[in-house]
């Protein structure tokens, strides 16, 4: 199966891909509209009110970061961190499968976990512009 070790740039693409879109979907709500209501579960789970303001940025900036695939180990530090708070703070008590359980959560934190360590990979933007510094170097 050592052929498909060709293909892994195309899967931390798929990564990145699913995982800023569906950060950007639960973000862009918070953003342009729903402030309020992020600030209201914010102060009630024990964070001060102006912290729903980093969950709606992460969302929503580091969604979009990833689609680009820049930035990238930033990012989606910044996203596995806040889902680590999310299922500590909020879904952790309704178990992993249960309704507002934490089984969702749990898999954009993997994926964010996964991008943290590995990178964008070569079809990113990140990988496009370490390769112009390096590519006056070059012969």
């Amino acid at each position: 199966m050592r052929f498909l070790d060709r293909l892994q740039p195309l899967a931390l693409l798929v990564i990145r891909v699913v995982l800023g879109v569906i950060m950007i979907a639960h973000g862009s709500p918070k953003v342009f509209g729903g402030i309020h209501g992020v600030q209201k579960m914010v102060s009630g789970i024990g964070f001060p009110w102006w912290m729903a303001y980093l969950v709606a940025a992460t969302e929503l900036a580091g969604g979009a970061l990833l689609l680009l695939g820049l930035l990238t180990r930033w990012a989606a530090l910044a996203i596995f961190m806040e889902m680590c708070v999310a299922i500590a703070r909020v879904h952790w008590s309704h178990g992993l499968k249960g309704q507002g359980g934490y089984e969702f959560p749990l898999a954009l934190a993997a994926l964010a976990f996964a991008l943290t360590f590995f990178g964008a990979g070569p079809i990113s933007l990140d990988s496009v512009l370490s390769r112009g510094g390096s590519g006056a170097k070059q012969k």
